[in-house]
């Protein structure tokens, strides 16, 4: 069932979510994208996927500061040319933000159909930059990633939002 107590799911109220949560969140994120996953697997990119989460839901709350910060961050990792990730966050959480009212409406299929094009629209900047640069384009396997991380979308916003369904006083009258 699609409810607590019997208040359904989608009418319940959440808690803001402190910055705290936020950044400790992205940093999280960041240490799974610092992994050495290796090159068989599409793994997402977990900061991408964590911006646009938190963008979309609490675009007041972080700025594209701190994505372009992330993506210098990546940059420095990977080893790749400075400002490509940096580029690339930046413009996919602007479009979040652009997005975050419509995509609350939906439910989580018609959420991730507004995920996915803003994944590939950061791909496809990272690879444009690179391709700007002298790289070989890297085929289109290359845009796997993108869908895994949209798959991980539901995952993303159940953990994500966890912390903000507590209730501040608990009641055994309240269905939070």
């Amino acid at each position: 069932m699609n409810a607590v107590g019997d208040v359904p799911r989608r009418d319940i109220i959440l808690r803001p979510a402190s910055r705290i949560f936020i950044y400790a969140s992205l940093l999280g994120l960041l240490l799974l994208d610092l992994l050495p996953w290796g090159s068989r697997l599409p793994v997402p990119d977990w900061v991408a996927l964590g911006l646009v989460f938190w963008h979309v839901h609490q675009p007041r709350k972080l700025g594209l500061g701190a994505a372009f910060a992330l993506g210098l961050v990546m940059d420095v990792h990977d080893g790749a040319l400075l400002g490509q990730h940096a580029l690339s966050y930046t413009l996919l959480s602007y479009g979040a933000i652009a997005l975050h009212r419509r995509v609350q409406w939906f439910n989580q299929f018609g959420q991730m159909i507004h995920v996915l094009p803003l994944l590939l629209i950061g791909q496809l900047v990272m690879l444009v930059v690179r391709l700007a640069a002298g790289a070989n384009f890297p085929g289109f396997a290359y845009f796997a990633a993108s869908l895994v991380a949209t798959l991980l979308w539901p995952v993303a916003k159940l953990l994500l939002l966890a912390p903000q369904r507590r209730a501040v006083d608990r009641d055994e009258n309240r269905p939070l």
